[in-house]
């Protein structure tokens, strides 16, 4: 196989500044349609941050395995909304969820098809007992529920959701209704769990995009207020409103922590890691 097209940050922002507003998501399409192409933040395997969330968090989250209310054994079901390559995908899948890779782009899709047969020891078995959970890749609109029907998976059907590269891809315009849409897609508390690795923290706040920086006041004030407009200030940092009290319809974060190993795109110098792992459920 060929190796993917490297390519650089301010050629992404160059292209993506020809599709305003709702077009946006038809520039991260062309772009995908070009070529093979390998992203900035694409290490080529998934993040061991989330590796070891899967492990050290399964109290938390749960194990892939989960029983209906007429004792009934089934696969929980996982989301990776942007999924770019796919290996986090695959990598859910190895731990026995279902996973789902939604992307927008067919391109994206074919280039997630590749990863998954060049069966890559990630994605090894990692309870034989268990076995792997089903992949499935598909193309779609993450705002939109056509792909939801086409995989006959009903609103807040998923039980986890995992957010590393998406919320950083986006234009922040959209991040009122990227919050809102997740209340749409998980299942209820406890049983659903998003999941947010969240990068690039240690980005100038005013710097162009993508990847856009985050703050995790940024997931903070989203998440708590779905579709809600939050303001940021000259800064470029989100304002925060003690006073205000949290949506009965957003989530709330239940676990917050810094990862003991992540990407080095998530590093600073000497390692420091400055990204950070938070859980979310929602509220009603």
């Amino acid at each position: 196989m060929t190796a993917p097209t490297a390519i650089k940050p301010e050629d992404i922002q160059a292209h993506l500044a020809n599709y305003k507003d709702e077009k946006y998501v038809d520039g991260w399409a062309s772009l995908w349609e070009k070529n093979d192409v390998k992203l900035p933040w694409d290490a080529g395997f998934p993040n061991p941050a989330l590796e070891d969330t899967l492990v050290k968090q399964r109290a938390t989250i749960g194990g892939p395995m989960a029983e209906d209310a007429q004792g009934q054994s089934y696969r929980r079901k996982v989301l990776v909304p942007g999924c770019g390559r796919g290996v986090d995908v695959l990598l859910l899948a190895s731990f026995g969820f279902d996973a789902y890779g939604l992307e927008y782009s067919p391109g994206a899709i074919e280039a997630c098809k590749k990863e998954e047969a060049e069966n890559n020891s990630w994605y090894r078995v990692r309870d034989q007992a268990i076995g792997r959970g089903k992949v499935t890749f598909v193309q779609g609109d993450f705002f939109d529920d056509a792909w939801l029907q086409s995989i006959g998976v009903p609103p807040n059907g998923f039980d986890i959701i995992y957010d590393y590269t998406f919320f950083c891809a986006l234009s922040p315009a959209l991040r009122p209704k990227w919050a809102l849409r997740h209340t749409q897609l998980l299942a209820p508390s406890p049983k659903g769990n998003l999941i947010c690795l969240e990068f690039p923290r240690h980005k100038n706040p005013l710097a162009a995009g993508p990847p856009f920086p985050v703050s995790s006041e940024a997931y903070m004030e989203h998440l708590s207020h779905p579709g809600e407009d939050i303001p940021y200030d000259a800064k470029g940092l989100v304002k925060q409103d003690p006073l205000r009290a949290p949506s009965k319809s957003g989530l709330e974060r239940v676990a917050y922590w810094q990862p003991e190993r992540t990407h080095e795109k998530g590093q600073g110098e000497n390692g420091v890691i400055h990204d950070r792992v938070s859980i979310w459920r929602r509220r009603d």
